[in-house]
């Protein structure tokens, strides 16, 4: 059976302190498997924030990370607040500047965002955001891991305007610290040399071209992977080209995946379970539960890319190295057929067709070719 649908089964989950802290804010906290457009979404006064806010709890999100957002009004600059936790910032819509500061120190760097934009908040430091538009409201995503130190800690007076502070990396960054990030060949964990994008300061992921094949996914995709030095706050984004889909693979939970652009969708589904349909574009969001298998389906004429921001280290899981290709990835020869009749008949109602090869979906081991200017 197959769904489509923004809503989760009920289910019998903890009782997170995050959760009965999120709840208790009064924002619309928005639950099942996805948002179509974050730019549209609902939002409600958060009076101590002093902006419109809401929070994403996906379904298996729940006790691994956070994810919300944040609308500030136009030419409104919010009040400084201190997170005691690195969190990074998406900006779904808008410009403006963002100034971080080192109270004891007196360290301080102001930068400038744009649409698409995705940077560092450190922990323990003071921050201050701005509306530097007079026409439209800012939308910014944020993400961290506040539901698992809540649970370690559930006090949030611990988390908020705590005097106390790290140590001063943004004096010792000087202007270094939120410059573009740079491009850096590096060994992954498992000794394969890839690109990584390594900064606190991204400035349009909807621009990057600097990207490794993807040779594990199939479909001719690209991908690079985020670092954010000093922090275990992690990310990657993938591009695909057009008319394509990625092969199912499935990994552990709290991934919040982000659409900077393209048009399309993703079927998820527990092993054995019904399938469900997330519908795509830019600004759309999801998340992935856990060990559930994901696919994701190019239906435009340019290549898409989406952004995956990572949950701790330890939640993971193994499907970026798959050790087990029949357990956490499934081939083209090897998934069910409505797999690939959806697709070609989604394409065909718009006028276009695949251009996945015929001997993919008989050959394991084809061999994607990687050189295409327009996969980029």
């Amino acid at each position: 059976m197959v769904q489509s649908s923004t809503g989760a089964q009920g289910r019998i989950l903890p009782d997170y302190a995050h959760t009965r802290w999120m709840e208790s804010i009064g924002v619309p906290v928005h639950r099942g498997h996805f948002i179509s457009d974050l730019r549209t979404v609902d939002v409600d006064w958060w009076e101590e924030r002093q902006c419109q806010a809401a929070f994403l709890q996906f379904h298996g999100q729940e006790g691994v990370s956070e994810a919300r957002v944040t609308e500030i009004p136009p030419g409104v600059t919010l009040p400084p607040l201190k997170f005691a936790l690195d969190e990074m910032v998406y900006v779904v819509q808008g410009r403006g500047v963002t100034t971080i500061e080192h109270e004891s120190s007196g360290s301080r760097k102001t930068f400038e965002w744009q649409d698409h934009s995705l940077f560092l908040i450190p922990g323990g430091y003071t921050h201050q955001f701005t509306n530097m538009r007079g026409d439209m409201p800012v939308r910014l995503l944020n993400y961290n891991y506040l539901p698992v130190a809540m649970s370690a800690l559930p006090n949030p007076d611990f988390f908020f305007n705590n005097p106390f502070e790290a140590a001063d990396i943004l004096g010792r960054g000087g202007e270094e610290f939120y410059s573009e990030a740079k491009s850096v060949k590096s060994s992954d964990p498992y000794g394969v040399e890839r690109n990584y994008w390594q900064g606190n300061f991204f400035p349009d992921m909807q621009a990057w071209d600097k990207l490794d094949a993807l040779k594990s996914r199939g479909a001719g995709g690209h991908s690079v992977q985020i670092k954010l030095p000093a922090s275990e706050l992690s990310a990657h984004m993938s591009v695909f080209p057009a008319k394509t889909y990625k092969k199912a693979h499935r990994h552990g939970p709290g991934r919040v995946i982000v659409i900077p652009g393209g048009e399309g969708y993703s079927i998820i589904w527990e092993e054995g379970g019904e399938k469900v349909i997330i519908p795509w574009q830019e600004a759309s969001v999801f998340t992935p539960p856990e060990k559930w298998f994901h696919q994701h389906f190019n239906l435009g004429e340019v290549p898409a890319r989406y952004l995956a921001l990572h949950p701790m280290p330890q939640f993971r899981g193994h499907a970026e190295k798959v050790e087990d290709r029949a357990r956490d990835q499934i081939e083209y020869p090897d998934e069910e057929r409505f797999i690939r009749e959806k697709f070609e008949d989604d394409l065909s109602s718009r006028g276009l067709n695949s251009v996945i090869p015929e001997e993919a979906y008989q050959d394991r081991d084809y061999q994607w070719d990687y050189s295409r200017s327009d996969d980029h």
